[in-house]
């Protein structure tokens, strides 16, 4: 009964936990509501004005881009800009081929008088903080814009951007991800939905009431002012981008989101690539979590609300663990049920927490409807994405889970890039892409086990009981079963 118990306990917490973040998803939709109906007000440079265009560096940290080098440079040369005013750094820790290669798109875009540079270190010290840190000691720019390799910023990004800089008090300005190959695959579209939630609800909604929101480590500028005052770039997390942004927020720099601004990027179409990034971002996240959370707590200029928000951004990835817990006991859970007449009314309380599925499905068909549009033919979309993109996530569950539990306990890790393909149509390859990551690891065996695991729980929904059997928990598992089937199969067979 002991054991029972201990089950009931870890399974009502997780679901409490998940419920409460439920809630605060809920309190950013509200917020990006609001903040939908107001006017942007801020103050800007007068860009006819030449005396206030300011000087900018624009910074392009890559590591191994062979794929994409050439079509990021083309592109930021296009940038519109006095070129007198304007220079361009090429971060480059690469040590492969690349290098050659970049060395001649640049010294043909050095031809047409732009300024760029090449830079490169001896060492990965530090790996993308390490590069920005280094580059910034001889940047010439006041603001520093931040580019990864696979982004494509439009021609006039830079004037819509640095404007808002007029605002002495502004750190930084960060604007929203495109998706050039959104709908190149289920894999493509279900990275898609989780990013636009993020740069539309979240960004929005924790923005637009003065919470702490995060550079997202690209398609940004920073005030360099702002960098230095914060503590400069630090390497000791996976995502040194979250480290500084609540490192600057904690000194009262504010930041401007921008949702009008896109810029496009490419997702990973290769579920190796999803995984190391998906690990490196829940990962980094649990270690600011313990890096950042006495100095949120502790911070005499912080409001209460903002301090609440700041902590439940930092454990957006360990929600993963809540619901993996969830997931993992349900199966028992049906058992003790069933077994267990006394538990009956406690169940019943239980099911009250099938409102936070609704709220998320709620939140997130407010963000579907501002990318695709409303309407009766778009909302059925929406259920499809929606439930397909809950049942992947899920299948995630074990992989992030692990990610979280060591950014917690602070095993160290090296900063795994995210291999880019230079795709955009189902027409191009990428199976000889030398960056893929040739082997499984040992968690695909387990997540394999998971999708048999949750067949079981499907076929206990029809024997346990006296009364025909216990569908409550069938959707949860047949959703657990093709999560985790998905994953599982794709990341055996979705190989070079």
């Amino acid at each position: 009964m002991i054991l029972e118990y201990i089950i009931i306990f870890v399974y009502s917490v997780s679901l409490l936990l998940i419920f409460m973040y439920s809630l605060a998803q809920l309190n950013l939709l509200i917020n990006y509501l609001k903040a939908k109906k107001k006017e942007d007000n801020s103050e800007k440079f007068d860009f006819n004005n030449a005396d206030e265009i300011p000087y900018i560096t624009i910074q392009l940290p890559v590591y191994n881009e062979l794929y994409v080098m050439k079509r990021l440079l083309k592109n930021i040369a296009k940038l519109e800009y006095p070129r007198e005013k304007l220079e361009i750094q090429v971060l480059d820790d690469s040590t492969d081929e690349s290098v050659i290669t970049t060395a001649k798109h640049i010294k043909k875009i050095q031809e047409l008088g732009i300024d760029i540079q090449h830079i490169q270190r001896t060492n990965r010290k530090g790996f993308k903080a390490g590069a920005l840190k280094e580059g910034l000691i001889t940047a010439k720019g006041e603001f520093i814009a931040i580019f990864d390799a696979d982004f494509l910023p439009q021609k006039d990004w830079l004037y819509q951007t640095v404007p808002y800089f007029k605002d002495d008090n502004i750190g930084v300005v960060q604007t929203r991800w495109g998706h050039i190959n959104r709908n190149y695959s289920t894999l493509t579209k279900i990275q898609a939905f989780a990013l636009d939630a993020h740069f539309t609800l979240e960004q929005v909604g924790r923005n637009s009431k003065g919470h702490f929101i995060n550079f997202n480590g690209t398609a940004g500028v920073w005030r360099k002012e702002c960098i230095y005052d914060a503590g400069n770039w630090e390497g000791d997390t996976l995502t040194e981008d979250l480290d500084l942004s609540y490192r600057a927020q904690l000194k009262n720099w504010k930041f401007k989101y921008l949702e009008n601004v896109e810029t496009p990027a490419e997702l990973p179409v290769v579920i190796s690539a999803a995984r190391s990034q998906q690990f490196r971002w829940n990962k980094g996240g649990a270690e600011n979590f313990q890096k950042m959370m006495r100095r949120v707590i502790t911070s005499k200029n912080v409001p209460f609300r903002t301090k609440i928000h700041s902590l439940l951004h930092l454990l957006n990835s360990s929600m993963f663990t809540c619901i993996f817990l969830v997931a993992v006991l349900s199966i028992p859970m049906l058992y003790i049920k069933n077994e267990y007449a006394h538990l009956k009314n406690y169940f019943y309380v239980m099911s009250f927490f099938i409102v936070s599925s609704i709220i998320f499905f709620i939140c997130y068909w407010h963000m579907y409807k501002n990318i695709y549009g409303s309407g009766i033919k778009n909302f059925f979309k929406y259920i499809g994405a929606f439930f397909t993109f809950f049942s992947i996530a899920m299948g995630f569950s074990l992989h992030n889970t692990i990610a979280v539990l060591e950014g917690h306990f602070g095993k160290k890790s090296e900063f795994v890039r995210t291999p880019k393909f230079n795709i955009k149509t189902i027409k191009d390859g990428w199976k000889n892409n030398k960056y893929i990551k040739k082997k499984p690891s040992i968690h695909v065996v387990l997540e394999g086990i998971l999708a048999l695991y949750f067949v079981f729980g499907m076929y206990s929904a029809f024997i346990v009981g006296n009364e025909g059997g216990d569908f409550g928990l069938f959707p949860f598992h047949f959703m657990l079963f093709i999560g985790f089937s998905y994953v599982f199969f794709k990341s055996i067979f979705s190989k070079a």
